[in-house]
């Protein structure tokens, strides 16, 4: 058994550690709109639930280049973003959406992904991905001392795609979402082996 003691670590191998052994990780695929219009697209790991009413999701943004990414900074100028939710078919776009790149270009331009306006707020939802869940900003709490952010938003209007979606009993088909899975490094995964256990009480 490996002993590591974190006061030996810098920021990178610490992530390195974690996104190692917190797998699989859902990924929120995160579009936003800047305040010049401009659309931004971004893929993030460190992404869970946070409340169930009124429903909330938390996003984790580090820092890079000595400043926010485009997604935080345009979370905080306009308070809206939506988190799409990819399947399998979009891996590639999904990869290639986290490259870096000037503020002025859309990746979703960039990438060639078709989009459909939102309901409640401005940013664009992701056409082909199977849930889109509108959100508003409505906390960001910084962590550590690299630059870690903690960004939470209220989900305002969700979409599925209706072979997903039970719309009687709510439940999701996670088998035909066939969502992404983030290991560490540049790998991911599928859900693979699925094992129904007795529903609780």
């Amino acid at each position: 058994m490996k002993t590591i003691l974190p006061e030996s670590l810098d920021a990178k191998q610490a992530y390195k550690l974690l996104t190692g052994v917190i797998v699989p990780r859902p990924i929120a695929w995160v579009s936003t709109l800047s305040k010049n219009g401009v659309t931004n697209l971004a893929p993030f790991s460190y992404f869970t639930s946070v409340a169930n009413k009124p429903p909330m999701v938390g996003i984790n943004i580090g820092q890079e280049y000595g400043g926010r990414k485009d997604t935080a900074r345009n979370i905080l100028e306009t308070e809206q973003f939506v988190v799409n939710i990819a399947h399998w078919p979009q891996l590639d776009a999904l990869h290639a959406s986290a490259d870096h790149h000037p503020p002025e270009t859309s990746e979703i331009e960039l990438l060639g992904l078709s989009t459909e306006a939102s309901t409640l707020i401005k940013p664009p939802r992701i056409a082909e991905a199977p849930v889109q869940m509108e959100c508003e900003f409505r906390q960001m709490l910084p962590f550590g001392s690299g630059g870690s952010e903690f960004y939470v938003g209220e989900v305002v209007a969700f979409h599925l795609r209706d072979d997903i979606i039970d719309t009687d009993t709510l439940r999701v088909d996670s088998v035909a979402l066939a969502p992404i899975c983030r290991l560490g490094g540049p790998f991911y995964s599928s859900l693979g082996e699925i094992t129904k256990m007795r529903s609780r009480q």
